[in-house]
């Protein structure tokens, strides 16, 4: 694709107003328009990114190649379907739909029609992950944290599909293997969903993990721990810290010693990473890194967590 790539945004709320943003910054994107159900506020972000503002998303239909969709988990199929059946490539936030049913025909309608579909996974272009992803090799043993405050967005679904589900998908990535067991508590603290969950995921392979996820801590801990075969790697999202132990053998002692090494990450804002890697797939055809099989598996397993927490 030769010319600027026409790109639109659905739902600007808080998430969706960055997507707009960081696209009217794009080298060879033209953001061509911004759609919400609320006038005023999809005004206030054309205003901010220099685009059209529209009330009804199919305002967009026929303007556009490609469209970020940033809605309600709920209205994800609603919403996609008539941009997909047109072959518009859509940027999907996660999780790509609250049921395994509406997940496979939003998969289903896009490679229907052709179009690219990529998940929001964005924690997938971290760049402490990517350093993470870089050095595994047969990890045994995971253990990831992912807490934080209350806040108001994303309470239509449980803390399991709002933040765990990030680091289901890393952990899925990072084994490569078959999940054959899923154990899982949590409650509901603030919301009618459940607000701090514990899960243990274990593969065929022999890897386990542990995951817990909270929206009702009074600190920020977002950290994912490896135990591998020779050595331990922990990131520190927040810090963007690698820190890794290894054991070295000494001449002449009967243990090795443990070497560490700290790997400071060069920061990248995600989201713009995220963005850049859709819009080049969009341009070479190019899969994505977080297609729709990759976050209809992603989803499959947040909901297998789902229904061990009520049992």
């Amino acid at each position: 694709m030769d010319r600027a790539v026409r790109i639109g945004v659905v739902g600007v709320g808080y998430l969706g107003r960055f997507h707009a943003l960081i696209y009217s910054r794009l080298d060879g994107v033209e953001l061509v328009g911004v759609a919400d159900t609320d006038p005023a506020r999809a005004q206030a972000v054309a205003a901010e990114a220099g685009c059209a503002a529209h009330a009804d998303p199919a305002a967009l239909l026929g303007l556009v190649d490609a469209v970020s969709i940033v809605v309600p988990t709920t209205a994800h199929l609603d919403v996609a379907r008539p941009y997909l059946q047109a072959g518009v490539h859509t940027l999907l936030e996660k999780p790509v739909a609250p049921d395994m049913d509406q997940g496979r025909e939003i998969v289903r309608l896009a490679e229907a029609s052709g179009a690219i579909l990529q998940i929001g996974h964005l924690e997938r272009f971290n760049a402490g992950i990517m350093a993470l992803a870089a050095r595994i090799d047969r990890p045994r043993f995971i253990e990831a944290q992912r807490m934080g405050g209350f806040k108001e967005r994303a309470t239509d679904v449980d803390v399991v599909s709002d933040l765990m589900i990030h680091d289901i998908d890393i952990i899925l990535s990072l084994v490569g293997d078959a999940l054959t067991d899923v154990r899982a508590v949590g409650t509901p603290v603030l919301t009618e969903h459940v607000d701090i969950a514990n899960a243990r995921l274990e593969f065929a392979n022999g890897a386990v993990a542990n995951i817990v996820a909270s929206r009702v801590s009074d600190q920020t801990t977002r950290r994912i721990r490896v135990f591998q075969p020779g050595a331990y790697l922990s990131l520190d999202f927040v810090g963007q810290t690698l820190d890794i132990a290894r054991p070295v053998p000494q001449p002449g002692q009967p243990r090795p010693e443990i070497v560490r090494e700290r790997i400071a990450v060069e920061p990248v804002k995600p989201l713009d990473a995220e963005i850049a890697a859709f819009v080049d797939s969009v341009r070479t055809g190019r899969r994505p890194l977080v297609d729709g099989a990759v976050g209809l598996r992603a989803l499959e397993v947040a909901l297998e967590v789902g229904r061990r927490m009520a049992d």
